[in-house]
């Protein structure tokens, strides 16, 4: 026997002789079975707080994908979907001058408040709505007349006229995707969850995809997984159809076979690693990320490639108008995208704080509102005629809304706009197992306070949730456990 252990113990960070050549050996065999493995654990929902595992949802889920639209700086509820006529009857007038109580003064104020930006925030004289609205559909429910082509659609959407955040500055846009207050630890993103606890349903392509452009590197909390790690991160996609995924694209220099062999050598050297480093996340998420990275090489052109689709339906989008190109295509991919098995896609539909308006309200939110009217009423459209709102669900919603009077903060002299508003503004839902042509919950007569069926934002993530199948208290990290208001509670009355 030799006397010498390191012959049978390997120096710290090295393997035995014997391992590594029998790794090289089965390498080929142990990545196919690997890949196999991982398509049984597709559906498999994350591990339980006790540490045993589901497989696929926790219960019969309703939808199997989701198209998050999200449009960044805040629109103002009463001039898109939540009307008040009482603002122009007390237009320039002060809250005191009305027959209603101070919303300043209501308890509500303070509950739900956390400020962050330590600015006085002057908004007392009353701001007479900026645009007309009438009642639309079957369902006669009212929306401003800046949504001509989404007016067409009231009677398969749920409105939600009763959300609420707690941030009054824009850390509300990261808010609504992960559910926590800037000053607050943070959580990943709902994106991300529905990821850990769902899997994929399609091998070459990521189970979650973000859809944008942005400047602001901030934007990318919207789809950060945080302690879930890398491998649950949103994966950006590009609509340049020569370069659909950055930092993807096979050199023009190398072979499709000389790469695979590439993957296939880095693979199992990463592999070899994961036996002597086996909770290292960061090296598991490089593994999938270089075996996602080879297969979306040949899915994604094909999935980003719009050009496939009928000129009908890319009129449809507004693709084919310089106004509403942009957004049409963005809305567009989503929907392919959800078509082939996507779980999560989360379409950027603005430039970051595109809807900000503390001046100028009327004329930018008519630009704005014309850039996404018809694309997303296209997107709706298409989805019921494939069928797919049958197992599909849309969200569109916003970080906050918009104060019911002018703001005059700073040297404005003639004032034109309203400010942030995390008290009261309205989302909608359509789609799979949502009730269609419905509104749910109110804010007070003056658009102020969310009164009836208050939400909070995680309330959102718990409806998709729930219809996706997932129990949250069931994704819960050791360690990690969240806030019951971080889960939140479907609302389960938009819910059919």
């Amino acid at each position: 026997m030799p006397s010498d252990l390191t012959t049978m113990h390997p120096p710290c960070g090295q393997i035995q002789r014997r391992t590594f050549l029998s790794d090289l050996g089965f390498g080929a065999t142990g990545m196919a079975l690997s890949m196999l493995l991982n398509r049984e654990r597709s559906g498999q929902a994350a591990s339980t707080s006790s540490g045993a595992d589901t497989q696929g949802p926790h219960f019969t889920p309703r939808a199997k994908s989701v198209i998050w639209i999200f449009l960044s700086g805040g629109y103002s509820q009463m001039e898109t979907f939540d009307p008040k006529p009482e603002l122009n009857k007390y237009g320039g007038k002060t809250y005191a001058d009305t027959v209603y109580p101070d919303p300043f003064q209501d308890p509500r104020y303070q509950e739900r408040a956390r400020s962050v930006v330590k600015v006085k925030r002057e908004h007392d004289k009353i701001m007479p709505m900026q645009v007309g609205f009438r009642k639309q559909g079957e369902s006669g429910i009212e929306i401003t007349d800046w949504w001509p082509h989404l007016a067409t659609c009231v009677d398969d959407i749920s409105f939600v006229r009763s959300m609420y955040t707690t941030d009054n500055d824009h850390a509300a846009e990261f808010q609504i995707h992960h559910g926590r207050h800037k000053l607050d630890q943070k959580q990943p993103v709902v994106g991300s969850w529905l990821s850990y606890g769902l899997g994929s349903l399609n091998q070459n392509l990521p189970e979650y995809v973000f859809l944008g452009s942005y400047t602001d590197t901030r934007v990318k909390e919207n789809f950060s997984p945080d302690y879930l790690g890398p491998k649950y991160m949103g994966v950006e996609f590009s609509l340049d159809p020569n370069n659909p995924l950055p930092f993807g694209a096979r050199p023009q220099t190398v072979l499709e076979k000389e790469q695979a062999n590439q993957y296939a050598l880095i693979n199992e050297l990463n592999r070899i690693s994961s036996v002597e480093y086996p909770h290292d996340e960061k090296l598991r998420a490089r593994i999938n990320s270089y075996e996602l990275a080879f297969r979306m090489q040949r899915s994604v052109p094909e999935a980003l490639n719009l050009d496939t689709e009928t000129k009908e339906t890319q009129r449809l989008y507004g693709i084919d108008e310089k106004e509403t190109s942009i957004y049409g295509k963005r809305l567009l991919a989503a929907r392919r995208l959800a078509e082939r098995g996507v779980r999560f896609t989360q379409v950027y539909l603005s430039g970051y704080g595109e809807w900000d308006s503390h001046q100028k309200l009327k004329e930018n939110h008519t630009r704005s509102c014309k850039r996404v009217d018809k694309p997303v009423a296209g997107l709706l459209k298409d989805l019921k005629r494939r069928g797919m709102l049958d197992d599909t669900v849309v969200v569109f919603c916003t970080e906050f809304g918009r104060t019911p009077a002018v703001e005059t903060r700073g040297n404005t002299k003639m004032p034109s706009g309203r400010d942030h508003h995390p008290h009261g503004f309205t989302i909608w839902f359509a789609g799979a197992g949502i009730k269609r042509g419905y509104v749910h919950g109110a804010t007070d007569e003056l658009g102020f306070h969310a009164v009836e069926a208050p939400h909070y934002v995680t309330d959102i993530h718990a409806t998709l949730y729930h219809l996706l199948g997932l129990d949250p208290t069931r994704l819960d990290i050791p360690g990690r456990k969240r806030l019951e208001i971080d889960r939140g509670k479907p609302i389960l009355d938009i819910l059919s």
